[in-house]
């Protein structure tokens, strides 16, 4: 067999010279910051405090936010997938979920807050002085957002909160909570936004040990009288449901590019190690089983590459393609755990010990498979906007 050539590696046409300026930055944040450390920090259960400082000095947390508050001051949806696909090279969810959980708490309080919110909470996360959590999940149920049972009842100027959010990302040191509360009756209609700053009296937390993403810490959140002042509303009183709604798009999207990252890295483990490994007086990879696992490989994470491109650039002209990064996320994760799955089998033994990035991916398909929204219920969802 021919020795192969590495390939070229050639800029989609979606991509303008800043955005591969700013991919040359990330991944060399990646390469000297993360990669090395990634195994010490899924055994420590966490990534130093330092590392949010680090990414904040290079704007990593930017995207989305105003400039007023240390944001890049737009939405650019293609940086975004730069930025999610460099950072997933580490070969570790764990730690890019810890570093950009600011993603997924901080758009609601950009897009709804009030100026003094977006001052106390977006400016100092930008620095990475502070760390921002989404809390919507409850103990009671997971993705049915609707029926949450937390509470915010309203005593003069203050909400005062009871209930409990678990499976919050980086539920253990976040500085400060968008927390999805009831406010009035049942069903969508009646769930607001608060933010509850981590230090007010009332809230504890415990710390979930759990299979992957061991580098991010996750809690479960218990509230407990706690006082809230009614400044601290996102949005209008009962108008959270859309607001949360509208802010799986963007999660959901990113998570398809980390996916198809983690299944791309993967590959490369595999075909790295198919190369070298000799079985049977030949090269692994001159198996014609080897070759077409590989082959297989390749094939879906190209498909899914492109597609998450499609997408972030149709999101930047305007568009809100729903049902399709739903359709998206279910395409990366099957395929992410597709290629875990053959990488594991490539590389047989060595995939089985604490420490290979395949070992850590593996235990990680499954979160990416299930969080911002499951399989199935991207189906369905994806369904009932298709009118099936």
């Amino acid at each position: 067999m021919e020795a192969s050539t590495p390939r070229p590696q050639v800029s989609s046409p979606f991509f303008t010279e800043d955005h591969d300026s700013y991919r040359q930055v990330v991944r060399q944040f990646t390469e000297n910051e993360i990669t090395p450390f990634v195994h010490e920090w899924d055994v420590a259960g966490e990534v130093p405090r330092e590392l949010y400082n680090k990414a904040g000095a290079i704007q990593l947390f930017g995207d989305g936010f105003d400039a007023e508050y240390g944001g890049h001051g737009q939405r650019d949806a293609l940086m975004r997938l730069v930025l999610m696909e460099e950072l997933s090279k580490s070969g570790s969810g764990g730690v890019v979920a810890a570093l950009f959980s600011n993603y997924i708490g901080l758009p609601p309080i950009q897009k709804f807050g009030s100026d003094e919110l977006k001052a106390k909470v977006i400016t100092p996360c930008q620095t990475g002085e502070a760390i921002a959590a989404l809390a919507i999940t409850e103990p009671s149920g997971g993705s049915d957002v609707a029926r949450i049972k937390t509470t915010a009842k309203r005593d003069r100027d203050d909400f005062v909160v009871n209930g409990s959010k678990t499976f919050i990302t980086s539920g253990m040191r976040a500085d400060f909570f968008t927390v999805a509360v009831r406010t009035g009756a049942e069903g969508p209609a009646g769930i607001s936004l608060l933010m509850i700053e981590g230090d007010r009296q009332g809230l504890e937390r415990t710390k979930l040990d759990k299979m992957g993403w061991l580098a991010s810490d996750t809690a479960t959140l218990y509230f407990d009288n706690l006082r809230v002042p009614v400044s601290n509303l996102i949005g209008e009183e009962n108008s959270g449901f859309s607001i949360i709604v509208n802010n799986f798009n963007a999660e959901r999207l990113d998570l398809a590019v980390q996916s198809t990252a983690f299944a791309r890295v993967c590959f490369e483990q595999a075909l790295t190690w198919a190369r070298e490994r000799e079985t049977f007086g030949k090269k692994l990879a001159h198996h014609q089983v080897i070759r077409h696992k590989l082959v297989e490989m390749d094939r879906l994470v190209n498909a899914s590459e492109a597609w998450n491109e499609l997408l972030s650039w149709r999101l930047n002209q305007g568009d809100d393609p729903v049902a399709e990064i739903a359709e998206a996320k279910v395409a990366a994760t099957t395929t992410f755990e597709m290629c875990a799955r053959e990488a594991a089998q490539i590389l047989g033994g060595a995939s089985y010990l604490r420490g290979d990035t395949v070992e850590r991916l593996y235990r990680e398909v499954r979160v990416q498979a299930i969080g911002g929204g499951s399989e199935e219920i991207m189906r369905d969802l994806a369904s009932r906007q298709l009118g099936i």
